[in-house]
């Protein structure tokens, strides 16, 4: 039986950086290489990579994470499926991490709504969904929004919000581009996931080919979501590349312009400086 080859890998221009701008570093998936996966990533040009806090401990994690590697940014929140087992205490924690992990927490989220696996009551997701919002509002922290068959109801809530000085980012869109419209006139910015080079994402990548360039971020989601050559298998930050290269194609232009604007995007909302040097 012929083996069967390897996917080739897209090649950015050593001139160039990617970041993955949403990514669960603390998730068992890692647990055993963590640091290998790391050095791969920033020796192909992922030179940073967020790592995103979901619940009180994910987030101390996160922050953790981001103290060991230099090429790491944490963010911090609490998921709408873990709302259910929320407490005041736990909303204060999260803020007095903010306040001394300045240097290490670059956002606030994921937050949002989740109406297709409801965890968590939709009246419950909600109340917390405007109660960290204004958390992240209170310490001047761009806001990442989970969002999954909750588009209304996330826009209704973000409306009463405006305007994010901050600003925020639907992460791992999932509407049209009618959507994302109405997202990016809220002063958004739209992440592109790998789903981008799934055959079938016809409403995704008509979103990723055709809203404004300086509203655009990438992120893998790992260890979910692996883009198509890897589909089904565990994604990390060095897949990223895939998802560049599938939106270059689409914008009919080259993988190192869509990491020129995504990247120099990423690090305005997020407030960091690219570290061409990693310690993984």
């Amino acid at each position: 039986m012929t083996k069967k080859k390897e996917p080739m890998l897209p090649i950015l221009n050593g001139e160039f950086a990617l970041v993955d701008s949403h990514c669960h570093l603390d998730m068992e998936a890692y647990k055993h290489d963590l640091k290998s996966v790391l050095h791969t990533a920033h020796s192909y040009g992922i030179k940073t990579v967020i790592t995103i806090g979901i619940d009180l401990q994910s987030s101390k994690n996160a922050i953790r994470i981001a103290m060991q590697h230099q090429m790491v940014k944490a963010t911090v929140g609490i998921h709408p499926h873990d709302v259910g087992n929320i407490t005041d205490n736990d909303i204060e924690e999260i803020s007095k991490l903010i306040d001394r992990q300045q240097d290490n927490v670059v956002g606030y989220g994921e937050i949002g709504l989740d109406y297709v696996k409801q965890h968590s009551s939709p009246e419950l997701q909600k109340q917390y969904f405007k109660e960290q919002l204004a958390l992240a509002r209170n310490h001047h922290l761009p806001v990442i929004i989970h969002d999954r068959e909750a588009h209304d109801d996330i826009l209704d809530i973000l409306k009463t919000f405006v305007p994010f000085e901050s600003g925020g980012v639907m992460h791992c869109f999932s509407g049209d581009l009618e959507h994302a419209k109405k997202v990016l006139d809220l002063g958004f910015h739209i992440s592109i996931p790998g789903i981008v080079t799934f055959k079938n994402a016809y409403a995704l990548q008509n979103v990723a080919q055709n809203i404004p360039l300086n509203s655009l971020l990438l992120e893998t989601d790992g260890p979910f979501l692996a883009p198509a050559p890897y589909r089904g298998k565990r994604n990390e930050p060095l897949l990223l590349l895939y998802t560049a290269e599938k939106v270059a194609q689409l914008r009919n232009t080259s993988i190192e312009e869509i990491a020129d604007a995504t990247t120099l995007n990423a690090s305005k909302l997020f407030n960091f400086t690219i570290n061409s040097e990693t310690d993984t």
